[in-house]
């Protein structure tokens, strides 16, 4: 699909009315990130109750009398969004896949963050960086972001997390917001993201479909992993079988989500099925409550 395509999708998910879906844009997001932090505003001579830690003691001997740093909030943010276009996104048992799912909410997100006229880019990844696009400001700029949501076509078909955190720590040096969009199928990359937490206000958001929590009941069947190649079998009648699936897989999602919690980062679980706007609406009206 391209670009407009997408955008009319998004506006059209089943079930969400374009007044949530513009509500949502049109929302004050800022406040549901942490800060991002102080930039430097001007120098001036000290005042009674002025917090002394400030003195700039360089141009405090150069006039003989003190003088202070002041500071203002940064006026603006970085959004950068690390998406997994890896092969295991291009699966789902419905109407989308979870690619599809994944750039829906890629695709709110950056709209938000142009529409409070911050900047926003992107890091495409599989088990190799399949493109990375700077953050910048303007709808030509979201407009061509979207494009790539849409209709880039991955080389890779593994996923490395790890090695787009380390394309994010290279780029940007200030701080911002990194949010994670991804099946998180492979083991993550826990101690990379804890330590990208430390400078960033950082989001994992869980793409799922329902086929990853079920088994058909079926015969036997083989199984295809769609990142690696590899084949195995599964007999559905047994419900045994189904059953230990279940539960590996909803033990792996119990992991994942008492990780993020025990390093301090936020996540948010999104199914195929559901609904991305209204899912992200409920995530940061919570995350504002904080």
């Amino acid at each position: 699909m391209d670009s407009l395509q997408l955008l009319s999708r998004i506006r059209n998910i089943p079930l969400v009315s374009a007044r949530l879906v513009e509500g949502f844009l049109s929302g004050n997001y800022r406040s549901v990130f942490k800060g991002p932090g102080l930039e430097f505003d001007e120098v001036r001579e000290y005042s009674t109750g002025d917090d002394v830690r400030s003195i700039d003691w360089n141009v405090t001997s150069r006039m003989g009398s003190p003088y202070v740093k002041t500071f203002r909030e940064e006026r603006e943010m970085a959004l950068l969004l690390l998406i997994d276009v890896s092969a295991s996104l291009q699966t789902g048992s419905g109407t989308y896949r979870k690619a599809d799912t994944a750039a829906i909410i890629s695709a709110l997100l950056a709209h938000s963050a142009v529409h409070n006229n911050d900047r926003v880019g992107a890091v495409f990844y599989t088990d190799r960086i399949e493109k990375w696009v700077p953050p910048m400001k303007g709808r030509n700029h979201l407009m061509r972001l979207v494009q790539d949501m849409a209709s880039i076509e991955p080389v890779g078909k593994g996923s490395d997390l790890s090695n787009a955190i380390a394309c994010v720590e290279q780029s940007m040096k200030r701080r911002g917001i990194c949010i994670i969009v991804s099946d998180f199928r492979i083991p993550p990359a826990y101690r990379q993201m804890s330590m990208l937490s430390r400078k960033h206000d950082l989001i994992a958001v869980k793409i799922t479909d329902p086929a990853d929590k079920k088994t058909p009941s079926t015969g036997l069947m083989e199984l295809q992993d769609p990142e690696s190649g590899r084949i195995s079998g599964s007999y559905g009648f047994s419900s045994r079988y189904r059953k230990d699936l279940e539960e590996f897989w909803l033990a792996e999602h119990i992991f994942w989500q008492r990780e993020c919690r025990r390093r301090g980062i936020d996540s948010l679980v999104i199914d195929t099925e559901e609904d991305p706007a209204k899912a992200l609406l409920s995530f940061f009206r919570r995350r504002k409550g904080k």
